[in-house]
């Protein structure tokens, strides 16, 4: 049988099965291929609903089959039992066996158990691959040979990185690039549509609606831009390092050479860490990686936020953008609709950004030769990495996609706007021009009806007055 054809769902057992450990014998779920350790956390940490990543069992299958190829290189593992090893990883890292890996994320601050869950599932798994009894951890056992060369401490953060790199180049940075797609589409479309500027949520001078779209694209990509540069971070690897960044009880040069095997089967740009010590000891990578994606997080709630605010109304609101109607807004009030994907959008930002509250605090509390904080931070990381490109694509396709503008708003507001006595300034002076906008304020007369009542000539506001010719040149700025 080659590797992924003919997978098991389980063991096809029922009942309970004896597992031991150095602590002693446990029964385990006969149709499942954990063991001792994994076992003993689920009975020891039934601490609410929050299971482990599953990508970053996927990447632990990476690893493991990365440390399997390089010690059958090296001869230090038989190449049957290498061979064996290799295939359960593929199923691991391809998620068929998904349903293997039940623990919590609160657990070791270290990941031992979760480390121990893929090497008793690899183990078993390659075992009865060989033709032997699972649970006897012959041919193949999990410390002696799927673990061999390594320590949880080295390679649970290398499957952190990895997993890590893999979600965010795979799922976020592409849907935050699909959305700053959509967003100069739009900007594109409606490079010339004058409308008011707003700053301190007053009247300002026009802008065109392009160029205020442009500026919510320019920071998406900018945010989109900083977190992949800190995807550099996590690109270093702490495999090699073992318990306390020595590199007890690996070969020499084992960390390059799992390094460059990782970097061979992901495509990514994978490097041993230069200094096993601080791979081990610090989360500074991650702290990074996190902080991108609360800066991507700031952009995104930027945008949501200014694109309810435009579609407020649709008869008493601000009135400038006509959002989907994606679904009834209300029990109560018929035919309400409500800007619901900038809400959740919203929402997600807010929780991406305390995600990265947590990611900081973890971060400071390495002591010594281990950072013992790692699943709180690798379950935040990624999933706030998850929730940020599903929002991404959920905004784009159900809201930004199908936005259109309310034309009868945008010249109602620019109309009626003070602010375009701005233009007024340079001809008749700041204070003449003020006296203009308190006027027209005062009594609710037109800028134009309060200018030539303090004798400004109709024609010369006309000439000076022009909202297009106020907007500098929005084509320039979108580079067209």
């Amino acid at each position: 049988m080659r590797a992924n054809e003919h997978l098991p769902i389980g063991t096809g057992a029922t009942g309970t099965r004896a597992e031991s450990d150095a602590i002693g014998v446990i029964d385990v779920p006969a149709e499942h291929y954990w063991g001792a350790q994994t076992q003993r956390s689920l009975q020891n940490f039934t601490i609410g609903e929050d299971r482990m990543p599953i990508l970053l069992y996927r990447a632990y299958g990476l690893v493991k089959k990365a440390a399997a190829l390089v010690n059958a290189a090296s001869g230090d593992l038989d190449a049957d039992l290498a061979d064996a090893i290799v295939r359960a990883c593929d199923e691991v890292a391809a998620g068929d066996l998904d349903d293997e890996f039940p623990l919590r994320v609160w657990q070791s601050g270290s990941g031992t158990q979760s480390n121990m869950n893929v090497n008793e599932v690899v183990a078993n798994r390659a075992s009865q691959i060989l033709g032997g009894e699972l649970g006897s951890k012959r041919p193949v056992h999990p410390n002696d040979h799927v673990n061999m060369g390594q320590s949880t401490n080295d390679t649970f953060p290398t499957a952190m990185h990895v997993a890590t790199l893999l979600a965010i180049r795979e799922r976020t940075l592409p849907q935050l690039d699909a959305l700053a797609d959509a967003v100069r589409a739009k900007a594109v479309q409606w490079v010339d549509v004058v409308k008011i500027g707003r700053t301190h949520l007053q009247d300002a001078t026009p802008l065109t609606v392009g160029q205020e779209w442009s500026g919510w694209e320019r920071q998406l990509r900018d945010a989109r831009g900083r977190l992949d540069a800190s995807l550099a971070a996590v690109c270093e690897l702490a495999a090699g390092g073992t318990a306390v960044g020595t590199g007890l009880n690996a070969p020499e040069g084992f960390g390059e050479a799992v390094a460059a095997r990782l970097a061979e089967l992901t495509g990514l740009p994978l490097v041993t860490a230069p200094n096993k010590f601080a791979a081990l000891g610090s989360l500074d990578g991650m702290v990074a990686v996190s902080a991108g994606l609360r800066g991507v997080a700031v952009a995104l709630m930027k945008v949501a936020n200014d694109m309810r605010w435009l579609a407020s109304g649709p008869r008493s609101g601000l009135r400038e953008l006509r959002l989907p109607a994606n679904e009834p807004g209300s029990s109560i009030m018929p035919g309400k609709v409500n800007p619901t994907q900038q809400e959740a959008t919203v929402m997600v930002c807010l929780q991406v950004i305390g995600e990265d509250s947590i990611v900081a605090a973890a971060g400071s509390q390495g002591t010594f030769e281990l950072n013992t904080m790692r699943p709180i931070v690798i379950g935040n990381v990624l999933h706030s990495a998850r929730i940020l490109g599903d929002a991404a694509e959920q905004l784009r396709v159900h809201s930004v996609e199908g936005t259109e503008l309310d034309e009868e708003g945008i010249a109602t507001h620019l109309d009626r706007s003070l602010m375009l006595v701005t233009a007024l300034s340079p001809h008749i002076g700041y204070d003449r021009a003020a006296a203009i906008a308190h006027k027209a304020d005062h009594d609710g007369s037109t800028l134009k009806e309060a200018a030539i009542a303090l004798g400004v000539d109709e024609a010369e506001f006309d000439r000076i007055v022009d909202p297009a010719t106020m907007v500098g040149d929005p084509r320039r700025d979108l580079g067209l």
